[in-house]
């Protein structure tokens, strides 16, 4: 605990992982309090799947871009002016008597306008730290975004139930306005700037570890988001059992991210961190008790953030400094969509073959996540020892022979 100790006592660390996850706060609820919502209003759970539909693919468009454009005109005014739409676009949704097909809109916009705080934060930690703090800051980070899906859904559901659903989204939105004031005003924003790519959009994924990050990452969520599914379904929607096994999932996820933080990233790092993923979700298919499935997915989150860490650790180590928040731009895409096709999969999977099924292709994005990292090893920058801050850019310079 002494490396992360040290790392928030480094200037500057500990307001900006409190910005950023403040500011990030809202998207832990907006996706219950929207549903909540729009059942309730239009008593259609299909309505509301698709204005979520609508943001997520928003979101998933909007990765690359945003995090581009902060290369072009600076993080600043892109994140202020996205700020400005999807903080308005959320607030229109709440409280306008608009038919579905208008939420569908303004929802995809919101999406779309989704301020790039993750990818920019993350491009600020290598200017913030030296070389041997950055994968532990990378963990640290990763473990801490834990506490959105930990404490966002919970307080989402007791106010939206409890006072108001327009109340529920008011507050995401409250949320993200004040975070991402908080992010804006810290002086670590201003003093980074991001030299402007010369690469055409999505040439990044040519480097083997940019692609191999946003594949794993896309199982990886997959796989919670088919957790996710599948205990709601075993418990019952009205029962608090699904949100206390979901709490313990979580909740190892924090405990790996700070117990396997400081341990250095080699080539089988991922693959290691993935199998744990594997073998938790894979053992929780045995039995669905309480206590079982509380255990197993323990053991399962105790490599979900390590997994991040690394994902994050070995993207910022194999690009160039202008590309790195593009990079993370699509590494974020491909779990948006992973949350997407995981979720859906699910869905069917329990209609169908009934809950244990969900939790089986769980354990099956899983396991081909595993078998992507562990194939890909070879792709897997080794960090032992290494700097793991972006490639620094180079300009030609002009040489005058006398």
């Amino acid at each position: 605990m002494s490396t992360y100790w040290s790392l928030l006592r480094t200037s500057g660390v500990a307001r900006i992982l409190a910005a950023q996850l403040t500011a990030r706060f809202p998207f832990g609820m907006l996706s219950l309090a929207f549903l909540i919502h729009i059942e309730r209003v239009y008593n259609s759970y299909t309505a509301a799947g698709l204005v979520l539909g609508a943001m997520s693919i928003g979101q998933a468009i909007a990765g690359p871009l945003t995090s581009r454009l902060m290369g072009r005109l600076g993080m600043r005014p892109v994140i202020a002016a996205t700020l400005v739409i999807c903080s308005v676009s959320i607030i229109l949704m709440a409280l306008l008597p608009l038919p579905v097909i208008g939420l569908v809109l303004i929802g995809f916009v919101a999406g779309i306008t989704t301020p790039p705080i993750q990818p920019a934060v993350r491009t600020i930690y290598p200017k913030m730290v030296n070389s041997r703090q950055l994968s532990p800051l990378f963990s640290l980070d990763a473990s801490a975004q834990e506490v959105i899906w930990v404490l966002g859904p919970v307080i989402a559901t007791f106010v939206s139930i409890q006072i108001s659903t327009v109340l529920g989204i008011l507050l995401a939105a409250a949320f993200l306005v004040v975070g991402g004031i908080w992010f804006l005003s810290l002086p670590e924003v201003g003093r980074v700037r991001i030299p402007r790519s010369r690469r055409k959009l999505g040439v990044v994924l040519k480097r083997p570890a940019v692609l191999l990050s946003t594949v794993v990452g896309f199982m990886l969520v997959a796989a919670c988001a088919a957790v996710e599914a599948g205990v709601v379904s075993v418990f019952g929607q009205g029962s608090s059992d699904s949100g206390w096994i979901l709490a313990i999932f979580a909740v190892g996820s924090l405990v790996g991210g700070l117990a396997l933080g400081h341990v250095p990233i080699g080539p089988l790092a991922l693959a290691g961190r993935m199998l744990i993923v594997t073998v938790g979700i894979g053992l929780a298919c045995v039995w669905l008790n309480f206590w079982w499935l509380g255990a197993t997915l323990f053991l399962a989150g105790i490599g979900i953030a390590p997994s991040f860490a690394v994902l994050f650790g070995i993207v910022s180590a194999s690009v160039k400094f202008s590309d790195t928040a593009e990079a993370y731009g699509w590494v974020g895409t491909g779990q948006l969509i992973g949350a997407a096709i995981g979720s859906a999969v699910a869905g069917f999977m329990i209609d169908n073959h009934g809950p244990v099924s969900a939790i089986l292709s769980a354990a099956g994005f899983a396991a081909l996540g595993f078998l992507i990292a562990l194939l890909g090893k070879r792709w897997h920058p080794d960090l032992r020892g290494r700097d793991a801050s972006p490639i620094p850019d180079t300009e030609p310079v002009s040489v005058t022979v006398s």
